[in-house]
């Protein structure tokens, strides 16, 4: 187990990104004469993928840490559930083409997707994501946009921003004429693909005169509306509907609208004081929200919060994840596959302007053995501060420590095991009691990592990666064996007193069994079976073609896993059985 303490900071000497940036957002709080407060802002328009999570993750981190020093940072969650249905997701099961009838309606006037428990489009990925969150230990303020401008929470910013429209279509202005975005803007598509489409909104100017306030119709409840006139002292307000619906309105008592995005932002900046909320790159393009909210934040009496750009998240060695484009992993998703401090460390562990991939196929075994090393190093002592603190990050927050398995073999050993085995858990037990000197006594002592690897298995393993076990010997392959293979499989099943190799019954743990297979090629060259020997080629060549007559005998193939772990799983008899001829 990670020993860590979740009451104070970890990392005095601010050797890894959250330090430093959460001094820079503690100065800053103290600068303006508030609390740090960090926002993260989430559309509900679709599945909250592990690109939009970034959003999540780096406000978090950076607020836990000022927590465990003591400082009363919060961190807000703005659900952006209020913004018009843009367009019809992917890949969401039972929803098609009839959707497009929702388009223009607030996200939480549209249905949910058909089988979900939730009243709204809204509600139904809310819910979900926020699921993941608590698993994440995630601790955060939500706020429904929704509920915030239907409760006229926000009447005097809105009024306040119409009463300054000039000063604010001057601001949009200057930004107006930069070029757009190439194309072969790679960096920049891909984050437009990874974003909710609020970036690209109208700004308002659409209209013979700027407004940066869009009414919702009340007839249609769609946002296909054009304001005709208002009146700045009497707050009236006449709109038209693409629906034919028009009405005078007072704005000071309609609830009925929103702000556009390039207005609503730096205006949520000021009404909760936000002092800290990264982006990334299709905000902070120029002319995007946040490079236009430095100059529109002062109109409600705010500056633009600290706001690093934060890089992409990939999946599977592809740069580009859309919640649009469908298939795009979740958290939830990650969850099934990997332990939850695992993931916070994913993301921990990077700096925010470093992109990075999630692999769920094979590379996954990989980041566990990264994370099972990195373990091993803090229990030895050698970690450096910014792995300590990354891994500290990862197991724990302020107000408490994530569940992590307390008997740790390799990812890639226990998904051999569960494959094998077909996920017996007589047999996985039995194998896994002799993988180490430490011993398992229970499965308990394996999960919640046993429970991932098996959904891995089942789910996620390559096809080509299953090992099947030969039901019989095959002896085809026995009776073609050349004296020297038939040496090698009796060396390794009887041993060789004289040569000090036992017995394979006799070394039934899998560093007995890593001694006897390795030994068996030594033997043949005339060296002792614990001898190390380095960079002999020709030492290598032979138990590579040793190992793939194993697997051609156990297994039918040319490869499988591990040949320690494969003996250890089939069992003494069977291997006997499988390799005598």
């Amino acid at each position: 187990m990670t020993t860590s303490s979740s009451a104070t900071s970890v990392d005095h000497e601010r050797a890894d990104w959250v330090s430093r940036l959460a001094d820079e957002v503690a100065a800053e709080a103290k600068r303006r004469g508030t609390v740090p407060l960090a926002a993260s802002g989430l559309s509900p328009s679709g599945n909250i993928h592990l690109g939009n999570f970034r959003e999540v993750m780096s406000p978090h981190l950076v607020a836990d840490e000022l927590r465990r020093r003591g400082l009363p940072a919060e961190h807000i969650i703005s659900w952006d559930d209020y913004d018009r249905f843009r367009k019809v997701p992917k890949g969401i099961d039972g929803v098609d083409e009839s959707w497009e009838q929702y388009v223009g309606l607030p996200l939480t006037s549209v249905p949910a997707p058909p089988g979900s428990e939730h009243t709204s489009w809204a509600a139904h990925f809310r819910a979900q994501a926020e699921e993941s969150f608590a698993a994440l230990g995630i601790e955060y303020r939500g706020i429904s946009q929704t509920e915030q401008y239907t409760s006229g929470a926000y009447t005097e910013q809105i009024l306040h921003a119409m009463k300054h429209r000039a000063g604010i279509d001057a601001v949009l202005a200057k930004f107006r004429t930069l070029p757009a975005a190439k194309d072969e803007d790679e960096e920049l598509q891909a984050a437009l693909d990874q974003s909710s489409g609020a970036a690209s909104e109208d700004d308002g100017s659409a209209g013979s005169e700027y407004y940066p306030y869009k009414p919702y119709c009340t007839e249609c409840g769609k946002d296909l509306t054009t304001i005709e006139a208002y009146d700045s002292e009497t707050t009236e307000m006449t709109y038209s509907c693409a629906c034919g619906h028009s009405e005078t309105v007072l704005l000071r008592e309609f609830r009925s609208g929103k702000l556009v995005w390039k207005v609503d932002w730096p205006m949520r900046w000021a009404y909760e004081k936000v002092v800290f909320e990264p982006s990334g790159v299709d905000h902070q393009s120029p002319g995007s929200s946040f490079q236009v909210g430095l100059e529109l934040a002062p109109i409600f009496g705010w500056e633009r919060p600290l706001g690093p750009m934060y890089a992409f998240v990939g999946f599977g060695g592809v740069a580009k994840m859309s919640s649009s484009r469908g298939g795009a992993p979740m958290p939830s998703d990650a969850l099934e596959v990997m332990e939850p401090a695992v993931l916070r460390w994913l993301y921990a562990r990077r700096r925010m302007n470093q992109s990075f991939d999630i692999d769920f196929a094979s590379p996954l075994q990989r980041t566990y053995d990264e994370w099972d090393a990195l373990n091993r190093k803090v229990a030895a002592g050698t970690a450096q501060p910014a792995e300590l603190a990354a891994l500290t990050r990862a197991t724990s927050t302020a107000e408490l420590t994530l569940p992590e398995t307390p008997h740790r073999i390799p990812y890639r050993t226990l998904a051999s095991i569960v494959d094998i085995t077909t996920g017996d858990e007589e047999q996985v037990l039995r194998i896994a009691g002799g993988l180490d000197a430490q011993g398992v006594s229970s499965l308990d002592e394996l999960r919640p990592r046993l429970d991932r690897v098996t959904e891995w298995v089942s789910t996620k393993m390559p096809e080509e990666e299953h090992t099947v076990v030969l039901d019989a010997p095959d002896r085809e392959v026995l009776t073609s064996l050349d004296e020297q293979q038939r040496e090698a499989l009796a060396l390794l099943l009887d041993g060789d007193a004289e040569r000090d190799l036992p017995r394979i019954e006799d070394v039934w743990t899998l560093d007995g069994l890593t001694h006897q297979a390795y030994g068996v090629p030594k033997l043949q060259r005339g060296l002792p079976a614990d001898a190390i020997v380095k960079g002999d080629k020709e030492l290598s060549a032979a138990q590579r073609a040793f190992f793939a007559l194993l697997y051609r005998l156990l297994v039918g193939g040319e490869t499988g896993p591990r040949i320690p772990t494969l003996l250890l799983a089939i069992g003494p008899a069977r291997v006997r059985e499988l390799l005598t001829a």
